[in-house]
């Protein structure tokens, strides 16, 4: 008999290059795997021939399983056939409910290792070009879910406006319009913001804008998710930014002195 064994892992940002190298040794490994919707699919070609995958992604709130059951799929397929990999997008511990599924199978006297994932918050950018902090312009940023469990936006969305940090969110495509509202509310109508789509991988795309036009921006570019908000000072280090509205004079970088 199989030992059972899960191992959660963080499939990164969505280039396939971007998950580990222990995440690729657990995935050779492993006798079942369960993998999401924003996991790379060409990731389960490294699975030996006779392992058992089984998607148990969603998109648009459309589920092939909720999060019960999912809890309940791992356990029983890990005391059934042995290793179970957990593949999940991004990094597993950032708003991807890694530990609640490890925290179920702990309870059935389970072994389970969690292997970090790329986030996309930092890498969605940086694969544009855009540093969440560089020195001069941020000194930390927040990562925030853009939709909570209730389906209201997170009241740290308005902490966050009142800050000076880079402000990076996650699944808030839905609620752009609100994040805008906040920002402008707070004086920082004129603050950079970047939209970055499927970052990372070849089909990506990105907008530039503040927060007075980029729902415009984005509406013209016809983005949506999985997308990446990034809101801050740090996203006038994009050419493109500097091109667009340094050099047209609509916009002042407080930090350098430019009008």
């Amino acid at each position: 008999m199989n030992i059972p064994r899960i191992t959660l892992i963080g499939a990164g940002p969505g280039d396939v290059e971007l998950i580990t190298l222990k995440g690729i040794k657990a995935i050779k490994t492993a006798d079942v795997i369960l993998y999401d919707a924003l996991a790379n699919e060409e990731l389960l070609e490294y699975a030996k021939p006779t392992t058992q995958l089984v998607y148990v992604g969603k998109r648009l709130g459309k589920y092939v399983y909720t999060q019960e059951e999912i809890n309940y799929k791992v356990v029983q397929l890990a005391l059934q056939y042995g290793h179970v990999v957990r593949l999940k997008g991004g990094d597993p511990f950032v708003f991807g409910r890694g530990f609640e599924e490890i925290e179920y199978a702990r309870a059935f006297n389970i072994h389970c290792e969690v292997i970090s994932g790329v986030t996309s918050a930092i890498a969605a950018p940086a694969s544009v070009g855009i540093p969440v902090t560089t020195r001069g312009y941020a000194e930390s940023f927040w990562v925030i879910t853009g939709t909570t469990k209730t389906g209201s936006l997170s009241k740290d969305i308005e902490l966050a406006a009142q800050s000076s940090a880079t402000v990076v969110i996650l699944m808030g495509m839905s609620k752009l319009s609100q994040v805008c509202d906040l920002f402008s509310q707070h004086g920082k109508a004129n603050t950079p913001v970047a939209i970055v789509q499927n970052g990372t991988k070849e089909n990506a795309r990105y907008v530039l804008g503040t927060i007075d036009d980029i729902q415009y921006k984005s509406k013209v570019e016809e983005l949506s998710n999985p997308a990446v908000i990034v809101i801050g000072e740090v996203v006038s280090l994009h050419p493109e930014f500097v091109k667009e509205y340094v050099t047209s004079g609509k916009w002042t970088n407080q930090n350098e002195g430019w009008t």
